[in-house]
């Protein structure tokens, strides 16, 4: 089998129908944006009472979760580059698609190295609805002489597809799977080649990707490849971000559009990278590789292939990489070495000629050994920290807990089977499915109850926050079981 290049890009139906099936719903896309689920403070018989509230999209019915990706036409120019994608649902019998919502939206990562200085940039390309005009048009990068670009898709759906536009897919070497049979919510264009001259600058001394560092626990930092940080299918998705107006038209995350645009909200990607990059290096006291932001002069960016890069240099041994049994390279359920090793040429991994070189039997045994004891090791630093996504878990620690999970158990890579062991990790859940507390190994750690007051989150509910125009403090009583609210009466405005 050999990567798909075609312009439509679309496995055959049988292909594709029992992948669906196998491939669990990720964790929800609104992954570190800073949405959070509200909750309404109310004040009732001396008590205070949390109540959560459902945003309409969570009550809406389920979105079409296959979308196609129109690729503009010579992807891998300025101007290609500043042509925002248009998106637009593979069926339309099972409805539209639409890049406003959180559970269909795509995303595009682009990287440009010039051989001669080594030097990096990263160009976040815009999509749109197909028909759409952008909120505001995207900015026209300035690629240096020679500059050699690679690109890379993310999405929150379950299968994205790219379909070419004048012959768009070729010009770029765009590949999202394997003849039949999609990646999923993956794909990328020309990276081999983008990889192929970073690593030509790493070798004559142009690049040097930054070390990891040491991590508040003592550690090493994480990469994308640490078995601490990986799950089920790991180097997938992107960093990139959106505006979302109130009308649905989308712009370019940059300092322009977040003052022009009123009201706009972001979009993500969920993604390891974003998780790393933005949750995790936060709260471990680590610094991610960033490079400049070419449709945001002066700015510094991160980026997939950043990420890659530094844990191909920097990341010790045991080193994740993409196994057999994971869901983005399976064909039918079934180990596929062609789409393992297509998958793996655009994250820059290692080609493997025999699948026990990529057994996901091992991989599991690795994720065994390292995960559940680092996460039992930062749970201090992790537990304070406001979750990526409240639907699933309370905290950071609560969502990397329940994250573990899925990716150990039957859901994700199934190895428990694989290596006759029961998951060391379990979590306690609230009558709506949440993670509030989590047992590793046999130790019981639980988090503390955090506040969210008219939309700012209050960590452990201490802290201060604006109540009916006063500044009030909040502090846990933990002893009485209360949160108690202080709102001095000479604080009025």
């Amino acid at each position: 089998m050999k990567p798909l290049h075609k312009e439509i890009a679309r496995p055959d139906p049988i292909g594709l129908g029992s992948e669906r099936r196998r491939r669990r719903r990720r964790f929800s896309p609104l992954m570190l944006a800073g949405v959070l689920v509200p909750l309404i403070l109310a004040l009732a018989g001396g008590a205070l009472y949390l109540i959560p509230r459902l945003s309409a999209s969570q009550a809406a019915a389920p979105a079409n979760p296959d979308c196609t990706l129109i690729v503009p036409p010579h992807p891998l120019t300025a101007r290609g580059l500043a042509t925002p994608y248009q998106l637009v649902a593979s069926d339309p019998a099972r409805g539209p698609c639409h890049e406003a919502n959180p559970d269909q939206a795509a995303f595009v990562q682009a990287a440009i190295i010039d051989p001669s200085t080594g030097h990096i940039f990263i160009y976040n390309p815009l999509v749109v609805d197909q028909g759409q005009r952008p909120a505001l048009a995207p900015v026209v990068p300035r690629l240096p002489p020679g500059g050699i670009v690679g690109i890379w898709f993310g999405f929150n759906g379950e299968n994205l597809t790219l379909r070419g536009m004048d012959h768009s897919l070729t010009e770029g070497h765009c590949v999202n799977g394997i003849r039949g049979s999609l990646f999923g919510q993956f794909a990328y264009c020309n990276a081999p080649a983008f990889f192929a001259a970073a690593n030509q600058a790493i070798r004559a001394g142009k690049l040097k990707p930054p070390p990891l560092g040491q991590a508040r626990d003592g550690l090493p930092c994480p990469s994308v490849r640490d078995f601490s940080l990986v799950d089920q299918d790991q180097s997938d998705n992107v960093t990139t971000a959106y505006l979302v107006t109130r009308d649905g038209r989308i712009a370019q995350m940059t300092r322009r559009a977040s003052a022009t645009l009123e009201h706009a909200q972001p979009q993500v990607n969920s993604s390891d990278n974003r998780l790393l990059a933005i949750g995790l290096d936060g709260a471990l006291g680590c610094t991610p590789w960033m490079a400049p932001d070419l449709a945001d002069p002066g700015q510094m960016t991160t980026a997939l292939p950043l990420n890659e890069l530094q844990a191909a240099i920097w990341q010790r041994a045991p080193v994740a990489l993409v196994p057999n049994g994971d869901p983005m390279v399976t064909v039918d359920g079934h180990p596929n070495l062609a789409k393992l090793n297509a998958y793996r040429a655009g994250v820059d991994q290692p080609q493997v000629r025999d699948q026990l070189f990529a057994s996901t039997t091992l991989y599991c045994a690795n994720l065994l050994a390292i995960a559940p004891l680092r996460l039992l090791v930062d749970a201090p630093l992790t537990k304070t920290r406001p979750s990526p996504d409240p639907a699933v878990a309370n905290s950071l620690f609560t969502f990397l807990a329940q994250r573990f999970i899925t990716t150990f158990e039957v859901d994700g890579l199934n190895c428990t089977r694989l290596l006759h062991v029961p998951d060391p990790v379990q979590v306690q859940r609230t009558p709506q499915g949440v993670a509030v507390a989590a047992t590793i190994n046999g130790a019981v750690v639980k988090t503390p109850l955090d506040c969210n007051v008219n939309g700012t989150l209050i960590v452990g509910c201490n802290g201060m926050a604006t109540l009916n125009g006063q500044t009030c403090s909040l502090m846990t009583d933990r002893r009485m079981h209360q949160i108690i609210v202080t709102c001095p009466a000479n604080n009025r405005q």
